[in-house]
C-alpha cells in the first residue's frame, strides 16, 4: 500500500473500532442490567442502569482522550519521558538524534520531538501524537545502552512507519475509548479501596457488594480492551517491520534489535507495568508480557523469522547464554563494527531537471525508501555545521528562519529588516540578516526543507504569544515583495501549519471526506498558480494547466485564469483541499505533478516547490523524486 492507501485503511480501522468499542460497551451494559434485575426486577430500574452506565462510559472516554489532547508529548510524559534537548552533547543521546533527524529529512516531515525513558532497562520504543508535525519518538535507557546504530535505526524506522501511516492518531483514540470501556471496573477499585474498614450497617454492605459488582463487571471491560487492542495492533507492527526493512533497505538492525530483546534478560518489559498496560499497543516489543491471546504483538521468534528465514530457536539460546555472560553494549560495538555514516551520493544536483512519472511521485509520498536515507544523510551532511547548531538553539531558531526569506535584493531587504524590527525587536532583526548574509544567502535550495525541519521544534518551545508574533512576522516578511515567490509563501505558510498544529494537535488532525467535484475553483486556483510561477511564458503555463487539470477533472472545462492576487489566492484553497478523502488527496499530487513536468522535466526548484506545496497539504514528499 502507499501512503495513501495507508490513510484510507486508517480510516476504515477507525470506524471498526468505533463498531467494536460499541459491542464492548453493549455486552457491559447488559451485564449491569443482568445483575439489577436479580436484584430489582423492574424497566425503570434498567433504565437508570443503562443510562448511568453509558454516561459513565462516554464520560470517561471523552476524558482521557481530552486529557491526551497535548499529543505525544502526554503519552510520554506519562511514561516517564524525559525530553532530550536539541543540542545535547552526551553521545548515545546525540547518536539518537542523528538517526532521527536524518530520518525526518528523509521522509519530509518536522524532527520528531524526542524523549527518553531513563529507568527503563529494558528495550522498548513508541511514537506517540496526533500527526507528524506533534509527533514525539520515546526510547529506553535500555535501547541506547545496548543497541548499536544500525539498530537503532532498525527501530527508529519501525516507529516512522507509525509516524507516517496515521496508526498514531488511532492508538490515542483507543487509549481514550478502553479507559472508557474500563470505567466502571475503575470506579469499583476506588470505592472498595477508599470505603471505611471499621465501617458497619447496611448501607455500608450494599455500597461494598455494589462495588465487588463493579469491580467484576470491569473485567470483562479489561478483557474486551485487551482483544481490541491485539486485535488492532499484531497486523499494524507487521506492517511497521516490514516499513522499516523498505526504508533502510537493510534486516540486520531490526533482525538484531528483536534478537536482543529476546536474548537480554530485561527484554523489552518496562517497570511502570500499570502505564505500560495503557500504551502496550503502541510500544516497539511487548512492554506487558501478555498471552498469546492478548498479545499485541507478533511473537519475537515470528517476527525475526520474517526477516531472517534460517534463525531458529537454538540460535536464539546461544545468544541468551552469551549476553547472560557479557550483556551487549551498543557504542561499543559501533566502534568494534566501524559504523559510521557513509556518503554513498553526491549533493549535486541536475539543473537540468529530471524526468519524472506522477504515479511514482504519488507512490514516495511518506514512503521513503534507503535512497532517500542515503540522500538525507548526505543533506544533513552538506548542511553548514554553524546552521545545525543556530537551527537546535532555541536562541537563535527564529533569526534563522526568518534568514531563509530575505531578498538579496538591497531595498527589499531593508524592508523587510525594518518588519522584522517592529514586530520583534532590534536584535532579532539584525540577526537575521548577519545569518542571511554569512550563512544562506548562497545556501543550495535543496537545504531549506531540511533545516526547518530541524528548527521546528525547537521553534515549538517558544512561549505561544511569541509564537503567534514570529508567525505574523513571517507572512509579513514573505509578503513585503509584492512579487514574492511561490517557495518563499509556501515555506512561511508550512511554517505557520505545521508549528500551530503541534499547539494544539488534536484540533487540526482528522481523516478528510471531500471528493475533487466539490474543491474545482481550488484546484483551479492552486494548478494555476503552480502554472504560472514555474512556466516562462502564457502559452506554456496553459499547456501546463490544462495538463494538471485533465488529470484531477477530465470532464470540467475550467479556462485557464491567474489569480489578479498571485500567490496570495492560495490562502483560501489550503483548508479545502486539506480536507479530501485520502484517495483524492493522490490524485492531487498526481496533477501538480502533471502541471510541473509538462515541459517534460521537472527542474531543482520546482520539486523543491512540490515538496513544499505538499508539505502543506500533509503529503510528505521525501528529499529525492525518483523518475
Amino acid at each position: 500500500m502507499n501512503f495513501f492507501e495507508h490513510q484510507a485503511a486508517a480510516r476504515r480501522a477507525t470506524s471498526r473500532l468505533v463498531l467494536l468499542f460499541a459491542l464492548a460497551v453493549l455486552c457491559i451494559v447488559i451485564a449491569l442490567d443482568a445483575v439489577v434485575w436479580m436484584v430489582m426486577p423492574s424497566w425503570r430500574a434498567l433504565a437508570f442502569t443503562s443510562g448511568v452506565a453509558l454516561v459513565v462510559i462516554t464520560f470517561g472516554s471523552l476524558y482521557r482522550i481530552a486529557s491526551l489532547g497535548g499529543g505525544g508529548d502526554s503519552v510520554a510524559q506519562q511514561m516517564g519521558g524525559a525530553l532530550v534537548p536539541p543540542d545535547t552533547q552526551e553521545p548515545a543521546l546525540r547518536r539518537l538524534r542523528n538517526v532521527v533527524e536524518e530520518m525526518a529529512i528523509a521522509s519530509g516531515v518536522p524532527v520528531p520531538k524526542l524523549y527518553v525513558m531513563e529507568d527503563e532497562d529494558g528495550i522498548n520504543a513508541f511514537a506517540a501524537g496526533y500527526s507528524p508535525s506533534d509527533a514525539v519518538i520515546a526510547v529506553t535507557r535500555g535501547a541506547l545502552d545496548r543497541l548499536n546504530r544500525d539498530e537503532l535505526q532498525g527501530v527508529v524506522a519501525h516507529e516512522f512507519s507509525h509516524v507516517l501511516n496515521g496508526d498514531m492518531r488511532l492508538n490515542i483514540r483507543l487509549i481514550g475509548g478502553l479507559f472508557g470501556i474500563m470505567m466502571i471496573g475503575l470506579i469499583g477499585r476506588k470505592v472498595l479501596e477508599y470505603s471505611s474498614i471499621g465501617r458497619r450497617g447496611r448501607g455500608a454492605v450494599a455500597l461494598m457488594l455494589a462495588a465487588i459488582v463493579a469491580l467484576v463487571i470491569g473485567y470483562i471491560g479489561l478483557f474486551f480492551a485487551r482483544m481490541i487492542k491485539a486485535g488492532v495492533s499484531r497486523t499494524r507492527e507487521r506492517l511497521a517491520d516490514a516499513s522499516a526493512v523498505q526504508f533502510t533497505r537493510q534486516t540486520q538492525g531490526l533482525a538484531g534489535a528483536l534478537k536482543k530483546i529476546a536474548g537480554v534478560d530485561a527484554g523489552s518489559r518496562l517497570q511502570h507495568r500499570g502505564d505500560a498496560e495503557e500504551v502496550s499497543h503502541m510500544l516497539f516489543g511487548d512492554g506487558i508480557g501478555f498471552s498469546r491471546l492478548f498479545a499485541t504483538h507478533p511473537p519475537l521468534l515470528e517476527r525475526i523469522q520474517a526477516l531472517e528465514p534460517g534463525f531458529r530457536s537454538a540460535s536464539l539460546e546461544r545468544l541468551q547464554r552469551q549476553w547472560a555472560e557479557s550483556p551487549p553494549d551498543g557504542m561499543q560495538e559501533d566502534l568494534a563494527l566501524g559504523l559510521a555514516k557513509e556518503n554513498e551520493c553526491s549533493l549535486q544536483e541536475n539543473e537540468g531537471g529530471v524526468a519524472v512519472r506522477p504515479s511514482v511521485v504519488a507512490s514516495q509520498v511518506a514512503m521513503p525508501t534507503a535512497e532517500d536515507y542515503v540522500r538525507a544523510d548526505v543533506l544533513a551532511g552538506a548542511m553548514p555545521e554553524a546552521l545545525g547548531d543556530l537551527a537546535r538553539r532555541r536562541e537563535s531558531v527564529m533569526a534563522l528562519l526568518l534568514s531563509l526569506l530575505l531578498s538579496r535584493d538591497d531595498n527589499l531587504q531593508e524592508r523587510q529588516r525594518q518588519r522584522i524590527e517592529a514586530a520583534l525587536g532590534n536584535d532579532i532583526a539584525d540577526q537575521s540578516l548577519r545569518i542571511h548574509q554569512q550563512l544562506t544567502a548562497d545556501m543550495s535550495p535543496s537545504l531549506r526543507l531540511p533545516l526547518a525541519a530541524i528548527a521546528f521544534p525547537v521553534l515549538r518551545q517558544r512561549p505561544r504569544p511569541q509564537l503567534d508574533a514570529f508567525l505574523e512576522t513571517m507572512r509579513a516578511v514573505s509578503s513585503e515583495d509584492a512579487q514574492d515567490t511561490l517557495f518563499e509563501y509556501c515555506l512561511a505558510r508550512l511554517l505557520r501549519v505545521q508549528v500551530l498544529e503541534a499547539l494544539e494537535p488534536a484540533r487540526h488532525v482528522r481523516f478528510g471526506r471531500r471528493k475533487p467535484g466539490g474543491v474545482r475553483e481550488e484546484f483551479a486556483i492552486l494548478l494555476a498558480v503552480v502554472a504560472k510561477y514555474g512556466h516562462v511564458d502564457a502559452a506554456s503555463a496553459q499547456r501546463a494547466y490544462l495538463a494538471g487539470m485533465q488529470r484531477v477533472l477530465p470532464r470540467d472545462h475550467l479556462p485557464y485564469a491567474p489569480p489578479a492576487a498571485g500567490v496570495r489566492a492560495l490562502d483560501a484553497v489550503w483548508e479545502p483541499l486539506d480536507a479530501l478523502d485520502p484517495l483524492a488527496k493522490q490524485v492531487m499530487v498526481e496533477a501538480i505533478v502533471d502541471a510541473i513536468s509538462s515541459d517534460g522535466r521537472v527542474a531543482v526548484a520546482e520539486a523543491e516547490l512540490l515538496r513544499t506545496i505538499c508539505g502543506v497539504l500533509h503529503c510528505p514528499l521525501p528529499p529525492m523524486l525518483r523518475e
